[in-house]
């Protein structure tokens, strides 16, 4: 049995909550929300992220961090990737993290100010520490309910991603190892991008061939990215990539896919986002990726024009012609 700190009590980190409780482990949630706690303990239900889900009366819940990182073996950070480095830098003042507890970014995106990876954040924070990855095809309202799911735990220490693979592994999730890190995370936050793409096609009244040429071709931009910026073009085409951009395209639980359906029948940003209700990673995710693509001089024409759209006043009833109306190339 190891001590498992969860730093954020959203829909992942209180379905992964589950998931370690069910192999044993002795788990404790955090939210920056003292109110928040107080629902969770005297509730055990969590309505605003994942409702419906009971939770166990032996998971405890804090909104100290110190009290949740403190006698850690592993730390996994599931607030959202725009938090984390503050959030880090939290842990890090704590000075209770040990050198060995093992931090698992479960965050998909990047960081807005350095458009570091989530796994840089934390190293840079805790330069001793090992770190691992954690993304794939997995919502939290269906880990949460024990629907059979894979996902992969990523690390450039093979003993480390066992390790988590040891701490997550159940029945119900299958846990992959990759030593891919920078194609793992990639993979996870790139495909927000083209699940806000695909949400804009259908709320612009297209439909399945229009969704399987863009995540073909939006792949496609990912794999030119991910090998301009060092990973392993084969990650894409597994659960971290190809798997993951599957599931966000197509789920009604995606909240990317949600946000671009909104946009698409002709919603603006500012009007999508508070209807969501929570965090839509592709939006960051669209900035910084595009700001990759011009930085590693990668073409990535589906990347620019969700761009234009979130930010550059592009209409959204232009996006389908200056698509479709590109010079002819090969495949």
């Amino acid at each position: 049995m190891s001590n498992v700190g969860i730093v954020g009590a959203g829909s992942w980190g209180t379905a992964l909550a589950l998931v370690l409780h069910e192999n044993k482990h002795q788990v404790i949630l955090w939210s920056n929300e003292p109110e928040h706690v107080a629902e969770l303990r005297q509730t055990r239900l969590n309505p605003r992220f994942l409702p419906g889900v009971e939770l166990p009366a032996e998971l405890a819940f804090t909104a100290d961090l110190a009290e949740a990182a403190a006698g850690a073996d592993f730390l996994v950070m599931a607030v959202p990737s725009h938090a984390v480095s503050s959030v880090a830098e939290q842990l890090r003042q704590t000075g209770v993290v040990r050198s060995d507890t093992v931090l698992i970014s479960a965050a998909k995106g990047f960081d807005t100010k350095s458009y570091q990876r989530m796994s840089e954040v934390l190293q840079a924070a805790f330069p001793n520490n090992p770190v691992a990855v954690f993304s794939g095809p997995s919502h939290a309202e269906e880990v949460s309910r024990q629907i059979p799911t894979a996902i992969v735990a990523a690390s450039a220490d093979e003993a480390v991603m066992r390790a988590v693979q040891q701490l997550f592994g159940t029945p119900n999730l299958r846990v992959y190892t990759n030593s891919d890190v920078i194609g793992v995370e990639l993979g996870g936050s790139l495909k927000n991008v083209l699940a806000l793409a695909s949400g804009i096609c259908y709320g612009m009244g297209c439909g399945d061939n229009t969704e399987a040429a863009l995540i073909t071709r939006g792949l496609k931009e990912i794999v030119r990215l991910g090998e301009a910026m060092g990973a392993q073009a084969a990650t894409f085409y597994g659960l971290s990539g190809l798997g993951d951009l599957v599931v966000t395209c197509g789920s009604r639980h995606s909240r990317n896919r949600q946000a671009g359906l909104l946009l698409g029948q002709g919603q603006k940003l500012e009007e999508v986002l508070p209807q969501v209700g929570m965090v839509v990673e592709g939006v960051n995710a669209t900035k910084i990726a595009r700001e990759l693509a011009c930085r590693y001089a990668v073409d990535m024409p589906l990347t620019e024009c969700i761009y234009q759209v979130l930010f550059g006043g592009l209409p959204i009833e232009e996006v389908r012609d200056r698509l479709m109306q590109r010079g002819q190339k090969p495949e």
